[in-house]
C-alpha cells in the first residue's frame, strides 16, 4: 500500500513541486502524503515564479513551498518514488540502490516520457510541462 509519495527533479522549484501540487490535489481524501525535494535543490526557495502562475491559472497551488535536497533517508521513507527524467533515476539508483524497486519515472503510464525542464525559459515552456504533468498525474491515480 503506498502511504508516502516523493517526487524529485533538479532544482525542486519548477517541476516536482507541481507535480506535487497535482497529486496532493487529486489525492485528496486518500492517506497519502506527497512531498517532493531536488537532486541538486535551490534549497529554501519557493516555487519558481512562472511555474506558479501557471499552477494558479489552473487552480492549484503550493504556496509554502521551500526547495529541499533529497537526502537518502527520503529515499527509503519513501513508498513510492517519481522522477522526471531518466538521469535522475540513475542519480536516485546511485545514492539509494534499494529504491530501484520503487522508483519509476512520474510519466510511466505515458510510455515512459521524460518531462523536460521548463527553468528559465518562457511561459510557453512552462505550460507545456504542466499539461505533461497534468496528464502523467493523471494516469498514475488509478495505480494509487
Amino acid at each position: 500500500m503506498i502511504r508516502s509519495i516523493l517526487v524529485v527533479c533538479v532544482g525542486n522549484i519548477c517541476r516536482s513541486p507541481t507535480a506535487q501540487a497535482l497529486l496532493q490535489s487529486k489525492l485528496t481524501g486518500s492517506n497519502i502524503r506527497v512531498t517532493s525535494a531536488g537532486l541538486g535543490a535551490l534549497v529554501d526557495k519557493p516555487v519558481d515564479a512562472t511555474a506558479a502562475e501557471v499552477m494558479q491559472a489552473a487552480g492549484y497551488a503550493l504556496p509554502d513551498h521551500q526547495a529541499r535536497q533529497l537526502t537518502p533517508d527520503m529515499l527509503r521513507e519513501a513508498d513510492l518514488v517519481l522522477a522526471m527524467e531518466n538521469r535522475h533515476l540513475q542519480s536516485i539508483h546511485a545514492m539509494a540502490p534499494q529504491a530501484r524497486g520503487k522508483t519509476m519515472l512520474l510519466g510511466k503510464w505515458l510510455d515512459n516520457a521524460e518531462i523536460p525542464d521548463p527553468y528559465r525559459q518562457q511561459r510557453p515552456a512552462f505550460e507545456h510541462v504542466f499539461r505533461v504533468i497534468e496528464r502523467a498525474t493523471d494516469a498514475w491515480l488509478r495505480y494509487l
